[in-house]
């Protein structure tokens, strides 16, 4: 197998998470090469890589700076990571597509010509094993602790005269849930740095709104929450619909028809399964239900996203449903949606892992629709 060189933080880079298991917040280099893993950590990180890191050499980047340097001068960067990548039979090395290119020339000159990997570094980070399956099990009960909260919010939540929710003694709005949903997620242990999304009504349409403003009786609340595990760098990744007060027979046939696009599309999942068929046929079921896929003055409409995306050390990760044939141990969202302008936005959203004879749930959430 041909060395491997990757330069990254590990806080950012999932492909170097992966490989070292270690979190650090600055870039440093790993290398395999001929089974063995090594990695060249700051001085500053030796004593926590030597402890944590799950690999076989941790080198200190001032000792191989000392042995290149010349005369007074201190060695650049490139220089070291070169020399660090040489020591171990890594001159010729394989790195990840989105490598650095000024780092990658600046390595050149000093003897080490790197090669991009197309499509996966790390393919087996597709097929989650035990233990990876427990990690995002764990990040799921992380995300389903901020449902609980924003959902315990609402249901206590005033409805006033003018329809908006009061919470506390103050109008509640998508920001101020959010806060409270992500505080209940960080002393559980996980972070969400504020990019949840409870959108409400109009905003429910466009999927990726995180919502602003004041929240709203009888309308649909879309509540779409992804933290990261603090202890792992796993994700969870939930998202459920409700309307606080009651639904109207539109919003509500929404709701219903969006949830039944969801069980036939989990009824489906299956080794050698083709996940662009089940997208399509559920597709067709909310335009046979009359939500077709349509743009209409510039804006889409009906369902116009994914089934769902792979999910792991990185939030949207590599395949998506509808690009792959399923196979065990793949991890996928399911999260089917409609979007009407006028009536609002609906997604139901669950975490599920491929299994050998059809799927199981991660997530275990319930599904409301009124409180």
């Amino acid at each position: 197998m041909p060395p491997r060189l990757i330069v990254a933080a590990s806080e950012t880079n999932a492909d170097m998470l992966y490989a070292t298991g270690f979190h650090v917040p600055d870039a440093f280099a790993f290398v395999e090469s001929a089974g063995r893993t090594a990695i060249l950590l700051s001085d500053l990180e030796i004593d926590r890589g030597c402890k944590q890191a799950r690999v076989d050499v941790v080198e200190a980047y001032s000792e191989v700076a000392a042995a290149v340097r010349r005369r007074k001068s201190e060695p650049a960067n490139a220089e070291v990571i070169a020399a660090f990548a040489r020591r171990h039979k890594a001159a010729r090395p394989l790195v990840p597509a989105d490598f650095p290119a000024g780092l990658a020339a600046q390595l050149a000159k000093n003897g080490v010509v790197v090669k991009p990997v197309d499509g996966h570094f790390w393919p087996r980070r597709e097929f989650k094993a035990a233990e990876e399956l427990r990690a995002l099990s764990a990040a799921s009960r992380i995300t389903e602790v901020g449902l609980a909260r924003a959902l315990e919010i609402l249901k206590a939540s005033r409805i006033r005269k003018d329809r908006k929710l009061e919470w506390g003694g103050a109008v509640l709005t998508a920001e101020r849930l959010r806060a409270e949903l992500e505080s209940a997620m960080l002393f559980a242990g996980g972070f969400a740095l504020n990019n949840s999304i409870v959108a409400c009504g109009e905003q429910a349409c466009d999927p990726h709104e995180r919502g602003h403003g004041p929240l709203r009786a009888h309308e649909l609340i879309i509540l779409d929450i992804f933290p990261r595990a603090a202890k792992t760098g796993f994700y969870g990744d939930l998202t459920r619909t409700v309307v606080r007060g009651r639904a109207n027979d539109a919003r509500r046939r929404l709701l219903e028809t969006c949830l039944e696009g969801q069980k036939r599309a989990l009824k489906a999942l299956a080794p050698q399964a083709d996940g662009k068929t089940i997208q399509d046929d559920v597709r067709k079921f909310f335009t046979e239900a009359g939500y077709p896929t349509e743009q209409r003055a510039c804006r889409w409409q009906g369902f116009f996203h994914g089934l769902g995306h792979g999910l792991g050390l990185e939030l949207h990760e590599e395949p998506r449903i509808a690009r792959t044939k399923l196979q065990p141990g793949q991890v996928f969202t399911v999260e089917p949606g409609i979007y009407i302008p006028g009536l609002g936005g609906v997604r139901h959203e669950d975490v599920v892992v491929i299994t050998e004879r059809g799927h199981r749930m991660l997530s275990r959430f319930p599904k409301p629709l009124e409180l």
